[in-house]
């Protein structure tokens, strides 16, 4: 039976140097599941790969769409699932890595077949957000499918804007196309999470901010300002330098933000993954010989 090995974790904690020597010892390439690492414009914020990291090990979903494209979990799954066939065809063993947790759950669980929103719809939707604010979706969420209005997260516009845009489509509530079945794949999925001591987890993320300015963020930022609408700029690391172009604060300010939206980031991954049972937990600074040993 072929086998998909999952190494996740929060952000920065060590996956991308973790999984490079995984990878080698799996003999495999690495497929990334970081919904804004695919983004080619944004390799700074997201700690994309290096040049020199892709050259050691082959990586894809790395920099293959851009900040304009229109990209789902949906679209990813899809689209996964396809490379690992191809893949599988050669490999016993493959990698996939990251701390998206969508993405991750969209492999290994799959989703429910949701309807296709047509252009007009999801327009319509993004002129109410713009015009009456997230409170307004907030409300006709709560009138149009009372059920779904309990679970999502009532502050992430994303959701609450996707869940609407069925609604309006459909007629429906947008809970009625949620079925929470998990669908059978094809591969054995083993699933490894990477962690560290909470404050040396928050030291790394705070470090990992300035070494991302010295990089040139504050430049890679300015680029892509003119398109700071986009859901895909809808980051952290970029939403909060916004501000700070247009004299709203100061950079200092900004910084600080990034790096307590990171960690507030950190606590959310963690505590998405730790309601995964099936997650085998290492810590990040063992040596990989010893605290890797694939099941037979």
């Amino acid at each position: 039976m072929k086998r998909l090995v999952v190494l996740l974790g929060p952000t920065g904690v060590g996956k991308t140097d973790y999984s490079l020597s995984l990878a080698e010892k799996l003999g495999s390439p690495i497929i990334s599941a970081d919904s804004r690492q695919i983004f080619r414009e944004l390799p700074i914020g997201t700690a994309a790969p290096t040049p020199e990291q892709q050259a050691r090990v082959r990586h894809y979903f790395v920099a293959t769409h851009s900040i304009h494209d229109n990209y789902s979990a949906g679209q990813y799954e899809t689209e996964c699932l396809q490379l690992l066939d191809e893949l599988f065809t050669t490999h016993d063993e493959l990698l996939l890595t990251g701390g998206s947790m969508m993405y991750i759950d969209a492999v290994c669980r799959g989703f429910d077949n949701i309807p296709s929103v047509n252009p007009e719809v999801r327009q319509r939707v993004a002129e109410l957000y713009r015009q009456r604010g997230l409170d307004f979706l907030v409300e006709e969420l709560k009138r149009l499918d009372p059920e779904h209005y309990q679970r999502v997260d009532r502050q992430n516009h994303q959701r609450v804007m996707r869940a609407l845009e069925v609604c309006y489509q459909t007629g429906e509530p947008y809970s009625s196309f949620r079925t929470g079945k998990q669908r059978q794949r094809p591969f054995v999925i083993e699933k490894i999470g990477l962690t560290r001591p909470r404050e040396e987890l928050y030291q790394r993320i705070n470090q990992r901010v300035d070494m991302m300015l010295e990089q040139g963020l504050l430049d890679e930022v300015k680029r892509v300002l003119p398109y700071r609408h986009l859901n895909s700029l809808n980051t952290v690391g970029y939403k909060e330098l916004f501000p700070f172009f247009d004299g709203m604060t100061t950079l200092d300010a900004a910084i600080e933000q990034i790096k307590t939206d990171s960690r507030h980031y950190a606590k959310r991954q963690m505590t998405w993954f730790r309601a995964d049972t099936s997650i085998r937990w290492l810590n990040a600074d063992e040596p990989l010989l010893t605290n890797f040993c694939p099941e037979t």
